[in-house]
């Protein structure tokens, strides 16, 4: 989902060398990258009302205004920096249009898989389900995909948020670790955890299909 990080670094440094065309080079290698993850994460209900292009401009006004201040001492990964700054512009949105939403703003971690990213869904429903289940086997990929996203949706937030971070950010464990302030066996444990609850989930929701 994100750039190259050898590139990130190259533009990184002529940044820090007072290149004036870096930064927006920097940005602009991001954008799609941002995009999608606004588009995933901003509630469906309030991007009726709010452009996804406006979230991604607001986005990157606060990253043009604060990277001088992380390429003199990045605290991450710049990536990871820019996913944070996305996200407080989401939650921002979310807030700005409480009544508008159907779900409560309060949950931050708000799960949309647009059009043409079912692909992520297909393929973690390929590791979870048994063999019967897999989408060879179902009646069509986007039924598999439509299943993976419901159970996901019924999970607590933090299993929630970690599968969607591994599975759909296709951040690594120690990626995970560093954005949600964990050591890397504590996001590993936590993985785990919401991989059961999830194929747990899409069991029981065989069975009452069944």
């Amino acid at each position: 989902m994100w750039p190259e990080s050898d590139k990130t670094q190259e533009l990184l440094l002529g940044i820090k060398a007072g290149n004036p065309e870096a930064m927006n080079r920097l940005l602009e290698q991001h954008r799609d990258a941002v995009r999608r993850l606004v588009q995933m994460r901003l509630d469906v209900q309030i991007q009726r009302r709010v452009d996804v292009s406006d979230v991604v401009q607001e986005v990157f006004v606060e990253a043009s205004r604060r990277l001088r201040e992380f390429v003199n001492e990045p605290p991450m990964p710049f990536h990871l920096w820019l996913r944070q700054i996305t996200k407080d512009r989401i939650i921002d949105a979310h807030r700005r249009h409480r009544a508008s939403a159907k779900r409560s703003v309060d949950r931050e971690q708000a799960m949309h898989v647009p059009a043409g990213m079912d692909r992520s869904s297909i393929e973690l429903a390929a590791q979870l389900v048994d063999n019967e289940l897999t989408p060879q086997a179902a009646a069509t990929q986007h039924e598999m995909a439509q299943r993976v996203e419901a159970a996901i949706a019924e999970l607590a937030d933090q299993d929630a948020e970690i599968i969607i971070m591994r599975h759909y950010e296709h951040l690594t464990n120690q990626e995970i670790a560093t954005a949600l302030e964990l050591t890397e066996p504590a996001a590993s444990m936590r993985y785990l955890r919401a991989v059961r609850r999830l194929r747990e989930l899409l069991g029981g929701a065989s069975s009452s299909a069944g």
